[in-house]
This record gives structure tokens, sequence and C-alpha cells, in this order.
């Protein structure tokens, strides 16, 4: 499989499909049809069809989809087999809040350290896991071999950190800072603007008649 060729839209899917499978599974549902998954998601038949053609189809002709199988080849198409070794950079209520999310690990996601430059912070645990300065991070993350870094930290911090997690050979950031970030094309960035979202909520508030 050429990842290079699957659009970023169908990619965007997936974490969708993942979950509903996930609700599916638990329910102790065994297949469903394209038909019934569409009626469940509210996108087309054809649209899922052509998203799973990108990975092999994964459906039987008269059969539908096993639910789990499916449940399990997502997984594996976004790395959900893998564990992930993950800082958070911020001990502010957003990255206190995301340190508390469980489904994190469910999910592979392995919270290994939190930073701070507020003093006041560091020492602090969260979910036992000692707030250290960030003066600390550059060698954590070489001694940890952490794959994701989260930044939950003022814009102009961000750029800077981001400065020194390329530096660090870091593979991926989750950017919750409002600010776009300027790294090598080897860095996996996903971009988490929460005012962007509220602004949508707000056009479609005004634009609803």
């Amino acid at each position: 499989m050429d990842d290079k060729n699957i659009s970023q839209a169908v990619i965007a899917r997936l974490p969708r499909y993942y979950r509903y499978l996930g609700d599916l599974k638990d329910k102790g549902i065994e297949r469903i049809s394209s038909q019934d998954l569409s009626k469940l998601m509210k996108v087309t038949a054809s649209q899922i069809r052509q998203d799973f053609n990108n990975f092999g189809g994964f459906g039987q002709q008269g059969y539908g989809y096993n639910v789990e199988y499916l449940y399990n080849e997502i997984a594996k198409i976004l790395g959900l087999n893998e564990k992930h070794n993950l800082v958070i950079i911020g001990a502010g209520n957003l990255g206190q809040a995301l340190a508390n999310y469980m489904n994190f690990e469910r999910r592979g996601f392995l919270i290994k350290g939190i930073f701070d430059n507020n003093q006041a912070l560091c020492g602090k645990e969260v979910r036992g896991i000692r707030v250290q300065h960030i003066d600390q991070l550059e060698h954590f993350i070489k001694e940890n071999a952490i794959d994701i870094a989260v930044l939950t930290i003022p814009k102009d911090g961000a750029v800077k950190t981001a400065e020194i997690l390329a530096g660090c050979d870091i593979k991926a950031i989750w950017n919750f800072a409002h600010v776009d970030l300027n790294v090598p094309e080897s860095i996996v960035v996903e971009n988490v603007h929460l005012s962007d979202s509220l602004m949508k909520l707000s056009y479609g508030i005004v634009n609803k008649k």
C-alpha cells in the first residue's frame, strides 16, 4: 500500500470508522453491510466502499464486513497496534486535562512525561506523573524514546519549543498552540485550533435557517 496515493480526506475518516466499529463490536455485532454502516454513520455506502478499497476492500459480496476483523485492520492502518510514547509540554488546565484522559492509553498512546517552565507547577503530580521543568525536555526525549510531543503552551513558547523538538528527532507534534509550526517535513504535525472549531459552530448557528 502506497499511502501517498490516499487522500487526506480518506485518512481523516478512518478514526470515525474505527470508533463506530468499536461500538458495534462492544454490542456483539459480528457483521454489517455497507448500507447499514452508511445509515449509522451518515456516509454514503458508495463512499464507504471507496474508502475501504484504498486498503484492499475488506468486505465480501453478500456478506458485508466482519466487524471485529475490519476494526482490527483499521487499527493496524492507523498504527494503533503499536505503542507510542508521548510527552505533554504545558502543565496548565488543558495539559492536565489531556494527561487525565485515560482513553489515550487504551489506544496505545503512553504519557511518559509532563513539562512546564512554571516553577510553581514543577513537582506537581498529574495521574502519578511528576511535572518536570522544560530544561529537562531534551534529555528526557532522548532517554525515553519519545515519539510524540503534545504542545499546550502559548504560541510564542510553542515556536521555540518546536525548534527544540526538531533537534531531538521527534516524530510527531500534536499542536494545540494557536500558531502554525515551521518544522522539518519528517515531523508529522496535527494542529488543533480550538477557536477555529468554535467559529465553525458560530457560522453554523447564524447560517442555519
